[in-house]
């Protein structure tokens, strides 16, 4: 009996583009003998069924199901491809799980935490996980740029808390700056992390659960044309991602110990990908992502690919996973 699978993209956030194409690909590469698949679009103003003759049925709420004629299809897994909220910040996981659907991404707590760098990085700093120096805003806060400034130095970062995508993101190099880059910040979240420029290599590190086995890609380093790696070097091609990353084994073995750990550490299941700056042979965290991009493009089905996984096969891992 073939599973119903509910692909789930859009979402409410900036990064609603990049979910649809995300979840397409899912929708394209996932074996349809195997599987009943369903696209849904997500949007704060429709969740619907989208066909492939592009016609929409409106979902029912009540029990996340289709209704057709006088019956209703309902689904045995949700794929996750939201970007971003409602997918990447626990509501549609919190949603899933008060339903008993089983879905493909990490519970509500895990998605909520991760998705707030701020958050994420003061929960792993008893354990260990090195970070950048920070300093955090909240809208309405004093701006004092001095004390700012002597707390992460410059140059530095000021970033939207909860965001992805590097939305609402700003590299500041004088104190004139701040302000506005704080100003572009508060457009996307009314909490801002400000974190120290972190100079050395960039690496990006995707972590599934394998068999019930937490299991590391082969990592890639990020080489940017832009001063950082921001939307455009993400999307528009301003970027060299290298799989596997030119690292030596000492800062292979720490990276892949460290994004080992904080999966655990978190009790992660589904798909992550964390990003880390090294400085010397030590792995800086600078953020974790539950709903990594999966185009074809995407820095975790390369690191499948490099693998031996190819995407077809990436994407049922994931359902197995969930159904187990």
């Amino acid at each position: 009996m073939k599973k119903n699978i509910a692909i789930i993209m859009g979402g409410y956030s900036s990064e609603y583009k990049i979910s649809l194409k995300s979840g397409n690909v899912v929708y394209n590469y996932l074996n349809k003998d195997k599987f009943n698949l369903f696209r849904i679009h997500i949007f704060k103003n429709k969740w619907v069924y989208v066909d492939d003759t592009d016609n929409e049925t409106q979902i029912d709420r009540n029990d996340f199901s289709i209704p057709i004629n006088k019956g209703s299809i309902k689904f045995d897994c949700v794929f996750n491809a939201i970007h971003g909220s409602p997918g990447e910040d626990g509501l549609m996981q919190a949603y899933f799980e008060l339903l008993g659907i089983p879905h493909t991404s990490c519970g509500f707590y895990q998605a909520a935490l991760t998705f707030n760098k701020r958050d994420l990085l003061s929960v792993l700093k008893p354990y260990g996980i090195k970070s950048a120096p920070s300093y955090y805003l909240n809208r309405g806060d004093e701006i004092n740029e001095t004390d700012i400034i002597n707390t992460v130095k410059l140059p530095c970062f000021v970033k939207a808390n909860k965001s992805g995508s590097s939305y609402g993101i700003t590299k500041v190099y004088k104190k004139e700056e701040l302000k506005s880059a704080i100003e572009t910040a508060y457009k996307e979240d009314d909490e801002i992390i400000i974190e120290g420029f972190l100079e050395g290599t960039e690496v990006s590190v995707g972590v599934l659960k394998l068999k019930g086995k937490t299991t590391v890609f082969p990592i890639t380093e990020i080489v940017t044309e832009n001063d950082f790696f921001d939307y455009e070097a993400k999307y528009e091609g301003k970027s060299q991602e290298i799989t596997p990353a030119r690292i030596n084994k000492v800062k292979l073995e720490k990276v892949t110990a460290v994004a080992e750990k904080i999966y655990d550490i978190l009790k992660m299941t589904g798909f992550s990908r964390s990003e880390f700056i090294f400085i010397g042979d030590e792995p800086f965290l600078l953020e974790m992502n539950t709903t990594p991009g999966l185009t074809t493009a995407s820095i975790l089905p390369q690191q499948a690919k490099a693998a031996g996984i190819e995407l077809g096969m990436l994407f049922e891992h994931a359902i197995t996973e969930a159904l187990s």
